[in-house]
């Protein structure tokens, strides 16, 4: 039986703080000795720099083989790397890897900018190490990443790193722009074939490859396509870049489109979006682009360059289909015969198929309307099948009759261009007063902010700043109207010089269908019916053409 006296009577309650362990969830490491790395890193490749990594690696070596509580888990060090994307520090990210996988216990590094120059890098990695019970030192801050307030501190100063980081990148931007400003270009040697760093260093044509480089911008202008010249070129064995025996697409693409070719430079293709993703777009005019004419001998002139990138667009651009049709678009260049791309049903305006056809053995090229072909007359219900001889003659005479008196034909052409360009021109556009009626309304417009600012009575001028920003929405529309339309007239007239110069060159008759000739001269081909073809030349003459001897037989479908 209890008694008074044997109760433990109740005392004053105390608390008792024990401290926390900022080690404790290290799975009681404290036991054993710390598996101890450290982080290096140099921003440049300048000697002096290479010279500090090594110190680094020195300095961190011996600091962990002396201290007898720690044992060695590796100095990772990524050498001369500038930037700030933790994507391109191999080491850095394998050293991350053995945290994860619970081989390193403690990270020493010089300091935050060493660590990560990305606020976001650097809280997102040191957070994950924290949860893994790793700590991160920091020497020039004297910061462990283990204790409880140390979060605002690393974030200050790492947004200070990253701060000098985007500086330092803005810097080497500018001086980039202000080196394309003044025409300095830089030559890719190993990419232009046909080119060598001379003594000067300046670039020397190498004459052999500069036959092969002028050889493939005309075979593309002949009608060639890409992958015919790359067979070409192999087949007789002309070896690509740096000796390669094999061309590739890619290669003969970035050739032809190369204005480096005709001896200019056209700098800011590309730019680095921030320097955060180091991500590189390319410059569809969110910035200035800088075109440096003559800065080099050109291997092909400029005029031949500028036939190749009108005839890569051209290419480029889809012959759609009715919108019925359209699963039929035909979508790709065929350099093996001409008449797929200008060949048009005058039905429904789909393009033509060349199909060959069998009958009892026999076989017979004709051309049809891919509607007809894939929908039967759902679609197209008047499209007659064309045997290719009679297309092929039916063209061979129409071509021959432009060239019998083509003075009076190249007369015809530059009467059409001449009337195409008035007609565009239409309205007279003064680009000189849009600028100076664009200028004025700027200036009255910030007058206006100005006011409303300051005296905060918007809704009292808000129809006048509706008038003037209309106007201005529709000066620069007027503005950009005329830039196109005197690009579209430049364009149009060199076309013309072309054609007319093509035309003077030619022979006066031609005994045999030719590819080349009808790419030269023929735009498109309407099929009219099964007895007459309505063919439109480059330059807009047209002639109504008859097809001779129709056999009106049938066959049935190989391919």
């Amino acid at each position: 039986m209890l008694t008074a006296q044997s109760v433990i009577q109740p005392q004053e309650m105390q608390i008792i703080v024990i401290p926390a362990n900022p080690l404790a969830s290290q799975n009681n490491i404290t036991a054993r000795q710390l598996r101890v790395a450290a982080y290096c890193r140099v921003s440049t490749d300048q000697e002096e720099q290479l010279t500090s990594y090594e110190t680094q690696m020195a300095y961190y070596t011996e600091k962990i083989m002396t201290n007898l509580e720690w044992t060695m888990a590796g100095i990772f060090a990524d050498e001369g790397i500038t930037g700030t994307s933790v994507k391109k520090r191999a080491e850095f990210l394998k050293m991350i890897r053995l945290c994860r996988k619970g081989k390193i216990d403690m990270i020493l590094t010089k300091s935050i900018s060493r660590f990560a120059r990305n606020t976001v890098d650097c809280l997102e990695f040191v957070r994950e190490l924290k949860e893994l019970g790793i700590a991160v030192i920091f020497e020039t801050e004297n910061i462990n990443t283990l204790t409880t307030d140390t979060e605002v501190f690393i974030t200050m100063l790492a947004g200070f790193a990253q701060a000098q980081s985007e500086s330092m990148s803005q810097s080497i931007r500018w001086g980039k722009r202000q080196s394309f400003k003044s025409g300095k270009v830089t030559f890719q040697y190993k990419r232009m074939y046909g080119y060598t760093r001379g003594e000067d260093d300046q670039p020397h044509i190498i004459p052999e490859q500069a036959e092969v480089v002028k050889r493939i911008f005309e075979s593309y202008l002949a009608g060639m396509s890409v992958a015919s010249i790359k067979k070409m070129l192999e087949a007789e064995g002309i070896p690509a870049a740096g000796g390669k025996p094999q061309w590739s697409e890619g290669a003969l693409q970035y050739l032809l489109r190369n204005e480096k070719y005709c001896g200019d430079a056209m700098l800011q293709k590309t730019f680095v979006e921030n320097c955060m993703n180091k991500k590189t777009r390319k410059n569809n005019g969110e910035l200035p682009k800088y075109l440096v004419q003559n800065h080099h001998a050109g291997i092909i002139d400029r005029h031949l360059f500028e036939r190749v990138q009108a005839e890569i667009a051209r290419r480029a651009r889809k012959r759609k289909v009715s919108d019925k049709t359209s699963k039929t678009q035909q979508s790709k260049y065929s350099s093996r015969y001409a008449l797929t791309e200008l060949l048009v049903c005058g039905d429904c305006g789909t393009a033509f198929r060349r199909v060959t056809w069998a009958k009892r053995g026999k076989k017979k090229v004709v051309w049809r309307c891919i509607s007809r072909l894939d929908y039967g007359t759902k679609y197209c219900k008047h499209s007659p099948t064309i045997e290719e001889e009679r297309l092929h003659a039916a063209v061979l005479r129409a071509i021959n009759a432009m060239m019998s008196d083509r003075e009076k034909l190249i007369g015809i052409i530059k009467t059409n261009l001449a009337a195409t360009l008035s007609e565009n021109r239409g309205e007279s556009i003064n680009p000189l007063l849009i600028e100076n009626r664009l200028n004025e309304l700027d200036r009255t417009l910030s007058e206006l902010i100005a006011i409303t600012t300051k005296e905060k009575t918007t809704h009292l001028y808000e129809a006048q700043l509706k008038a003037i920003s209309d106007e201005m929405a529709s000066l620069r529309k007027k503005r950009e109207q005329y830039r196109t339309e005197l690009y579209s007239s430049d364009e149009l007239t060199r076309q013309i010089d072309d054609i007319c110069g093509a035309l003077q060159n030619a022979p006066f008759e031609s005994t045999e269908y030719s590819d080349s000739v009808v790419r030269q001269f023929i735009d498109t081909i309407k099929v009219v019916n099964e007895n007459k073809l309505l063919i439109i030349f480059k330059g807009g003459i047209q002639m109504e053409q008859p097809l001779i001897g129709y056999e009106g037989d049938e066959m049935d479908e190989a391919s």
